[in-house]
């Protein structure tokens, strides 16, 4: 296989312009970049939730970040509620911020729990989480006490980076693949108006459809819906609504969630759900009884079946974004694993004629990374206390992987949290959830007894006190959002 020095896109929305942007931005004129895409194929859209890696890749863009928001209408995020998934009535976040100070070598939680283990009075776990306080209360600002992402419409940021990219070189084709011509590997897509585009390698961003990866490679598919069983989603914009909350919501119901995302110019809305469980046209109701204004459009379907690619890099081609797989958006992955696919092509550019190696390496990093967020979504599933529904008693009574069952039953007996270092949930994500779906840990580490009581006490008040006082100089976020990013 002779060294890449040109590249085509297949496919354009978030995937394909989010990977244009950046090989143009690394590699310059000295990597030829072609996008085909053709208009009358419309992209998912859905992903306008994000996590704080997006930042990252913004900033090797180079990105104002107000005038990214304000293209793209966005919001700021601190985290995710979720509403009614342990038990019906009962909410908590997962915020984005560090919960607590880790004291003498150990997490802070081990500490808090002890406290509460021993009658004190420690309070919730989200008075010690500034993210979460600021969320709840609708504030926001720069600051390193705050770690924050985004809500943004996910076509006009396909937008804005198709203006960056074409500025940078990229040279965009209008035309509807009809053929991919492969001859061991890929050589050239086939339009439907005759013309071929060739390339020393291609990037699927072609979505569900996966033309390349599997139509033209037949690459496989690993199925995960025995762990994931939803199916379907439903979504519909509906209007801006006051005030913007810069947080996420996830609302558990009777075969799945809803999802409500506040932007500038509009709400994001959704139902994922599992049609073995409910019918579409009982999702629909569902979904338009719980929007807080008026629908803008027509609810759209989509459907799905969880899961990945059994090699995301075959050969010459590379599966980005929905081609690749899908883990349903209740973190708010999608857009991120279209990022770290990206990043981790670009650390592992193929400069000589061996691609096998390069491949492998993407591969078995991606597919670590699929499967910490599998297990991280299946958690929300599997611990609940939902026991009157048939479709959250099967997620309860459901073998889960043996990765997932290890954490679990590691935190219940000693309330320690392994955390590899490649995963992108660290340790507050784990704990939030954990604790927020209802596990308890029987013990924590016996350290914690070398600090003493009255002395705990006075460090977890004194924590609580440093959280309030830091939210009470924080400004609202809608007053931010207009003053720095609004869309005028």
């Amino acid at each position: 296989m002779l060294p890449v020095k040109s590249i085509v896109i297949a496919g354009g929305g978030t995937a394909g312009w989010m990977t244009a942007a950046a090989l143009a931005r690394v590699f310059g004129p000295s990597l030829n970049i072609t996008l085909v895409e053709s208009d009358e194929i419309g992209t998912i859209g859905v992903g306008e939730a994000t996590i704080p890696a997006i930042a990252r890749f913004n900033s090797m863009l180079r990105l104002d970040e107000d005038a990214f928001l304000r293209e793209t209408q966005g919001t700021f995020k601190l985290g995710i509620e979720f509403r009614g998934w342990r038990e019906r009535g009962h909410s908590y976040m997962h915020s984005f911020g560090a919960v607590g100070r880790d004291l003498a070598y150990l997490p802070f939680h081990h500490y808090w729990y002890q406290d509460r283990m021993q009658g004190g009075d420690a309070g919730e776990l989200g008075d010690y989480d500034l993210n979460q306080a600021a969320a709840y209360a609708g504030r926001f600002a720069r600051s390193d006490d705050l770690v924050h992402a985004f809500h943004f419409d996910a076509g006009l940021y396909a937008a804005f980076l198709r203006r960056y990219a074409e500025a940078g070189g990229v040279t965009r084709i209008e035309g509807r693949i009809a053929d991919v011509a492969v001859e061991e590997d890929i050589r050239a897509l086939r339009l439907a108006d005759g013309r071929a585009i060739a390339g020393d390698f291609f990037i699927d961003c072609t979505g569900f459809r996966a033309l390349l990866i599997e139509g033209a490679l037949k690459t496989g598919y690993e199925d995960w819906r025995h762990w994931l069983p939803c199916d379907r989603a439903l979504a519909v914009p509906s209007a801006r609504t006051c005030p913007l909350l810069p947080y996420t919501r996830a609302t558990a119901q009777t075969a799945g969630w809803t999802w409500r995302i506040p932007l500038q110019h509009r709400t994001g809305n959704g139902h994922v759900y599992c049609s073995d469980h409910i019918s579409d046209e009982e999702a629909h109701a569902a979904l338009m009884v719980q929007l807080d204004s008026e629908a803008l459009a027509d609810a759209r379907p989509i459907r799905f079946t969880t899961g990945r690619r059994k090699k995301l890099w075959n050969k010459n081609c590379l599966a980005i974004g929905l081609s690749a797989g899908f883990i349903e958006p209740l973190e708010s992955t999608s857009i991120h694993l279209i990022q770290s696919a990206i990043e981790r092509f670009i650390m592992l550019f193929p400069r000589g004629p061996d691609h096998d190696r390069l491949a492998q390496d993407f591969n078995d990093s991606s597919i670590h990374e699929m499967e910490n967020i599998r297990d991280f979504i299946i958690l929300h599933y599997h611990v609940n206390g939902r026991y009157d529904e048939t479709f959250w008693n099967s997620c309860r009574n459901m073998t889960i992987p043996d990765s997932l069952h290890h954490r679990i039953e590691l935190f219940r007996d000693t309330a320690a949290l392994h955390i590899p270092p490649a995963d992108i949930f660290r340790l507050p994500s784990w704990l939030q959830v954990l604790h927020g779906q209802g596990v308890e840990p029987q013990a924590v580490h016996p350290f914690t007894e070398r600090v003493a009581r009255d002395d705990r006490a006075r460090f977890l008040r004194g924590l609580r006190f440093e959280c309030h006082e830091r939210l009470e100089l924080l400004p609202a976020h809608d007053a931010f959002v207009w003053r720095h990013c609004y869309h005028r």
